[in-house]
C-alpha cells in the first residue's frame, strides 16, 4: 500500500488529544507516589524520573541538600495527598505533549483565604518516554480563569509567538528578567513578585555588605513556556527563569552560610558568595487591548528553588 502526503506515526502530525483522563489520572498518581517516597528518605533519585523543568530542578536541588544534612531521612515527612483532580488536557500535534492538572492538596485549608489549588504541568518528551512534572504553582481557586474549550471538553494550547496577547509566552521570560533589571518593559502589574521585588532589592542593606542581581530567561527544552486560552481571549502560562545573587564583604568579613546553602556549595567563601535559583512564574496574560489591570500581565504564583551556590 502506498499513500501520498503526511504520514503520522505516533500521533506527530494529528491534532488529538495529549493524553486520556485515565492516563493523566495515572501521572498524578504516580508522581504523587514518588514525590512521597523522595520527601520521606530525602533521596532525589527516587522521583528523579517523575520530574522535569523547572520543577526538576528546585525537587532534586533540595533533596540533595536536605539528605546532606539530614542522611537519615525526614523525620516530619507528611504524605502529600492530591485530590479533587480536574484535568485540562489541550489537544495539539507532535511532542511534547502535556496537561494540566488541578488538584486540591493537603497543605492547605479547604475554605476561606488560605484555600488554594495546586496546578501541575506534566509533560511527555516522546510517544516512549515517561509523564514528568515541570511546573507546579499553588493559586487561589478565585483567581483561576475560565479555559477554552471544544465541544469533547478539550483545552486550546497556546503558541509559543501568540499573537494578539499582551505579551507573547516565548518573550515572557525576557520580558520578565529585564523588568527586574532595569524596571522596562513595564508589562507587569505591580505585585510582591515584580515592583516589590525591584523594592526588596533596592532596600537590601547591610554594613560592610554589597549585593548584585543578575536574572536571565530560560524558555528552552523542558523550560519552555506553556499556556492555555482563556474564555476572554487572553492565557494562563507557565514560564521559567534563572536567578543569581552575589553578596560580596568589605575586607574582614565573610557571607554567612547556612546550612542549606552549604550543602550546595562549591568553592571556598572567602569574600563572595553567589547563590543560584531557579523559578517557576504562573502568569495570567490579557489579549492585548484589555482593559482590566491595565492590559498588564497578572504574576498568580512563583515558585524559586536554590540550585547552586559558589564560593570564591
Amino acid at each position: 500500500m502506498t499513500a501520498s502526503g503526511c504520514v503520522t506515526v505516533h500521533g506527530e502530525l494529528e491534532v488529538v488529544p495529549t493524553a486520556t483522563r485515565s492516563e493523566a489520572a495515572q501521572a498524578l498518581k504516580d508522581f504523587t507516589a514518588a514525590y512521597n517516597a523522595a520527601d520521606k528518605a530525602y533521596d532525589p533519585a527516587l522521583d528523579a524520573d517523575r520530574v522535569t523543568g523547572p520543577l526538576g530542578a528546585i525537587n532534586q536541588a533540595g533533596l540533595k541538600a536536605r539528605q546532606k544534612n539530614s542522611p537519615d531521612g525526614n523525620p516530619k515527612h507528611m504524605p502529600l495527598e492530591l485530590t479533587d483532580a480536574e484535568y485540562v488536557i489541550p489537544k495539539k500535534a507532535g511532542w511534547p505533549r502535556w496537561f494540566l492538572a488541578d488538584t486540591d492538596s493537603n497543605r492547605d485549608q479547604d475554605s476561606g483565604k488560605l484555600d488554594t489549588r495546586w496546578l501541575l504541568v506534566f509533560t511527555k518528551a516522546g510517544p516512549d518516554a515517561g509523564w514528568k512534572a515541570a511546573y507546579l504553582a499553588v493559586v487561589a481557586p478565585s483567581r483561576m480563569p475560565g479555559f477554552v474549550k471544544d465541544d469533547e471538553g478539550r483545552a486550546t494550547p497556546v503558541a509559543a509567538d501568540a499573537a494578539g496577547l499582551a505579551v507573547a509566552p516565548e518573550d515572557l521570560g525576557k520580558q520578565y528578567t529585564d523588568y527586574l533589571q532595569q524596571g522596562t518593559p513595564d508589562v507587569f502589574a505591580p505585585g510582591s513578585t515584580t515592583s516589590g521585588w525591584r523594592e526588596t532589592r533596592r532596600n537590601t542593606r547591610r554594613a560592610g555588605f554589597s549585593y548584585q542581581y543578575i536574572d536571565q530567561p530560560l524558555n528552552r527544552d523542558t523550560f519552555a513556556p506553556l499556556g492555555l486560552r482563556t474564555k476572554d481571549g487572553g492565557a494562563l502560562v507557565f514560564f521559567s527563569s534563572k536567578h543569581f545573587e552575589r553578596q560580596t564583604a568589605a575586607k574582614g568579613l565573610r557571607p554567612p552560610v547556612n546550612d542549606d546553602v552549604s550543602a550546595l556549595l562549591t568553592g571556598e567563601v572567602q569574600s563572595t558568595l553567589t547563590k543560584e535559583r531557579i523559578s517557576s512564574q504562573l502568569v495570567y496574560v490579557p489579549k492585548k487591548g484589555a482593559a482590566e489591570n491595565d492590559g498588564k500581565v497578572v504574576v498568580l504564583n512563583r515558585l524559586p528553588g536554590l540550585t547552586a551556590a559558589k564560593g570564591s
